[in-house]
């Protein structure tokens, strides 16, 4: 890692940190339930094992940042940050599914279909995908039932037919086909780039942003969408198993489109520079109080892991 990105990826691990609590909090709260409504110890286990072991927390990050660009207290994000993260580890759960990326490592661990079983990592990722709305549904993530139920509207939208889970089914769908770049574009914009936006934007819906900023921030998140994806398909040709925390070289052995695939390494590298500076160009209208969230494009960009 660059020097210029350590003081960032300490910011970002310390975000990872304050979560924590809150994750593990939440599941625990399932188990303590009476006898007749608490969830079955396998689930819980297979949902501890996926929620909690590890992972860099990206997407809280930018939503509790985009609050305190806003003005408003990070902690009091800390339970909307726990819904994305839910509903994010969902995702997971179920692209390393046999039936879709099969994946045998994630986050240096065994993935949830290989440490317990297929069926019980589709429960697990059930159970964190309902988990994410009932978060969003509770007083404690905010006092106005009107944020509240926008809230769940930005994730749902992001997170359906229209976003992550269309674009996984795109994803599969390109496997061996010739695509072309607005069509690669497209796929990567709904799989990866839907959820981070969404991220960005519900941190302005709760700090009560107004229309355009709101526009403005969803514009950086997705051109941070597309940043992210671009970086991890390059790392996917370049990076180490070991480093990354999960399997490489997967997209080539697939068949799967990817930008980097189309243009070759050095052309995306190029546009994944002049997707950085898009992101830093949707920040300009916040000055200075956007820094945190223009270095987290510069980080995505400059990751090995």
């Amino acid at each position: 890692m660059r020097q210029s990105t350590a003081p960032f990826a300490r910011r970002l691990a310390e975000s990872a940190e304050s979560l924590e609590p809150v994750l593990a909090g939440l599941v625990d709260r399932l188990e303590d339930a009476s006898p007749a409504d608490g969830a079955p110890p396998r689930l819980l286990a297979a949902m501890r094992h996926a929620l909690l072991g590890g992972g860099k927390r990206f997407r809280p990050f930018l939503l509790m940042e985009t609050v305190r660009l806003f003005g408003a207290a990070p902690d009091a994000a800390l339970m909307a940050a726990a819904a994305v993260e839910c509903l994010h580890t969902y995702s997971l759960v179920h692209d390393d599914l046999p039936a879709m990326d099969d994946d045998a490592v994630r986050r240096g661990r065994q993935t949830v279909h290989v440490a317990f079983d297929e069926a019980t990592a589709i429960l697990a990722g059930d159970a964190l995908l309902t988990l994410a709305f009932d978060i969003l549904s509770r007083r404690q993530t905010h006092p106005d039932a009107a944020v509240r139920s926008e809230l769940v509207a930005v994730l749902a939208r992001a997170a359906g037919a229209g976003g992550m889970v269309g674009g996984q089914m795109l994803d599969l769908a390109s496997e061996g086909r010739a695509l072309g770049e607005e069509e690669v574009r497209r796929l990567e914009g709904m799989k990866t780039g839907a959820l981070i936006a969404a991220a960005c934007e519900m941190g302005a819906v709760l700090a009560g942003a107004g229309p355009a900023e709101r526009a403005a921030i969803r514009s950086y998140g997705r051109r941070l969408g597309l940043a992210f994806q671009i970086a991890d398909d390059l790392l996917d040709v370049e990076g180490v198993a070991p480093e990354l925390g999960k399997a490489t070289a997967k997209d080539a052995a697939r068949g799967k489109a990817t930008l980097v695939q189309l243009m070759g390494v050095k052309r995306a590298r190029a546009v994944l520079t002049e997707t950085v500076a898009r992101c830093e160009a949707a920040l300009a209208r916040f000055g200075p109080a956007a820094e945190d969230l223009a270095e987290a494009a510069r980080f995505v960009a400059e990751r090995r892991r």
